[in-house]
């Protein structure tokens, strides 16, 4: 748990349910709620269990409004347990969070934008086409969901969204979106990780400058459910399991087996450590990994991937001689 200077405390004032299974959370923090940057999020603190995490949870909206910050959150029983946990609560609960922070910000200028969102990505393109509407920017906003009952705040975007229903046959053509964004044009993207990947090799195929292609990623999306897998540290001679609802960085600490990490979202790489053996399959579920790097199955980045059956790595710990 980071050191308690970050943390501030608030009140959960409402609740709503927007679609199937994800609830918007209006939360008052101490002191008012204060502006963000766009594709800001905010870290709560949760028990897992008995132990304390904190888990991460995109703003919607492109500022505060009655004093409050507002978050949406998916239901995910398989998932590493944050959303249960956010799902029992009930107004009046008093919680401990961190104030926004932006890896996601929008970079203004542009000649136009694609904005991408699958599922509960959408959440952070709430406040993206707010804040570029009200610029008089140049915007297209395209939603991808599994069904309508999954479509989050269509009101709210009533006129400044395509959605693509796919059990209604309407699925995201990828390559035709780019084709039609601007050469110089930006492209932002949040969903799960199955989307990121293709979004990613569209715009790569495209011929596209990678800096103009800007991802948002969340550690609970995979491509398979979360669940216990062993791992082998082959440097510490230690063989430890990682439970469904915590994360290969954190058991390792557990452990006493401190990695480097920063983000803790699987975007800068700093976590990532020497896969030595798989007996299994790996999840991977950053986007720091090339496609080709995650094919090799040489790293593994500890903040956010996963696996099935087990692994050994190398955390480049050496012992004093």
């Amino acid at each position: 748990m980071e050191h308690d200077s970050m943390w501030i405390p608030a009140v959960l004032r409402r609740i709503e349910d927007v679609a199937e299974d994800i609830r918007l959370f209006e939360i008052e923090p101490d002191g008012g709620a204060t502006p963000y940057p766009t594709g800001s999020h905010i870290e709560i603190e949760v028990l897992i269990g008995d132990e304390p995490a904190t888990r991460s949870y995109s703003l919607v909206g492109a500022g505060p409004t009655e004093g409050v910050w507002r978050i949406a959150v998916k239901r995910l029983p398989q998932s590493r347990g944050g959303s249960e946990r956010m799902w029992a609560l009930a107004p009046g609960a008093r919680l401990r969070i961190a104030r926004p922070t932006s890896h996601f910000e929008l970079r203004p200028g542009a000649p136009s934008y694609l904005l991408l969102a699958g599922g509960i990505g959408i959440t952070p393109m709430v406040g993206m086409v707010e804040a570029l509407a009200a610029a008089g920017a140049d915007a297209r906003l395209v939603y991808a969901v599994r069904s309508r009952s999954q479509a989050a705040f269509l009101d709210r975007l009533a006129g400044r969204l395509d959605l693509r229903v796919d059990d209604e046959g309407a699925v995201v053509d990828l390559d035709a979106e780019i084709a039609g964004l601007h050469p110089e044009g930006e492209m932002y993207v949040c969903g799960p990780v199955g989307l990121m990947e293709a979004a990613r090799r569209a715009w790569s195929r495209a011929g596209r400058p990678a800096e103009r292609l800007r991802m948002e990623t969340f550690g609970s999306s995979g491509h398979h459910p979360a669940q216990d897998f062993v791992v082998h540290v082959a440097d510490r001679d230690l063989t430890l399991t990682v439970p469904a609802n915590r994360s290969l960085l954190d058991a390792l600490a557990g452990a006493g087996v401190d990695v480097a990490s920063d983000c803790k979202r699987g975007e800068c790489g700093l976590c990532a450590v020497q896969l030595v053996a798989v007996a299994g399959e790996v999840d991977h579920r950053d986007l720091f990994l090339s496609d080709h790097q995650k094919m090799e199955n040489a790293l593994i980045c500890a903040c956010v991937s996963r696996a099935v059956g087990t692994v050994t790595v190398d955390t480049g710990h050496r012992a004093h001689l």
